[in-house]
């Protein structure tokens, strides 16, 4: 089987990324960006998703948490399109409803090469401790953008804005873990009509 793994990096006047990721890992995450929120949120990514991830960040965050975590998407988005080459023998498509005490969140994914982020999730606060909310949908536009994938993510109720978030990454992350496994019945194929999933 082909190896999935690849690395990527993004250095401008606001941040310094690194990443690495392995698609057919078992979940181990190195993660610091500097943001503890969102390393937590990263570390939940990498292990439902059984990704191996590493990720090594510095950012203006004398300024807000925003540059980094946006960059750290589009770092880590890069790294598995580039990890995914061709997309051949993937499953392609998964979806999966995720339960955390009161909240439930669903995250459905098209592994397509045309990057799309719907997102109806909304917080009921500014912030989880200092943590902007907002940039957990602009962490999964910059990484769905970047890893070429159609991702929908739709919040279906939940009181806690923590558990709301966290359902969101594990969600997607339980998806991609679905979709990114190799199809035995097509393991050379891409699975599309097009013949190409490139975008």
């Amino acid at each position: 089987m082909t190896s999935r793994k690849a690395s990527a990096s993004r250095k401008t006047k606001e941040t310094e990324i690194a990443v690495s990721v392995d698609v057919d890992g078992t979940g181990k995450a190195t993660i610091h960006t500097g943001v503890g929120f969102f390393d937590h949120m990263l570390d939940q990514l990498a292990r439902h998703s059984l990704i191996d991830m590493t990720v090594s960040a510095r950012g203006d965050l004398h300024i807000d948490d925003h540059h980094t975590v946006e960059d750290t998407g589009i770092a880590l988005g890069r790294a598995l399109a580039d990890a995914l080459g061709e997309r051949k023998g993937i499953t392609r498509y998964a979806s999966i409803d995720l339960a955390m005490d009161e909240t439930l969140t669903r995250a459905a994914v098209d592994v397509s090469g045309r990057p799309f982020l719907v997102w109806n999730v909304g917080f009921s606060a500014p912030k989880i401790g200092t943590f902007d909310t907002e940039l957990v949908r602009e962490f999964f536009q910059a990484f769905a953008q970047n890893a070429g994938i159609t991702l929908h993510v739709t919040n279906h109720y939940g009181a806690n804005n923590h558990h709301i978030a966290e359902t969101c990454f594990k969600a997607v992350a339980r998806a991609l873990r679905a979709a990114l496994d190799r199809d035995p019945r097509q393991p050379d194929a891409v699975p599309s009509t097009k013949g190409s999933l490139k975008g």
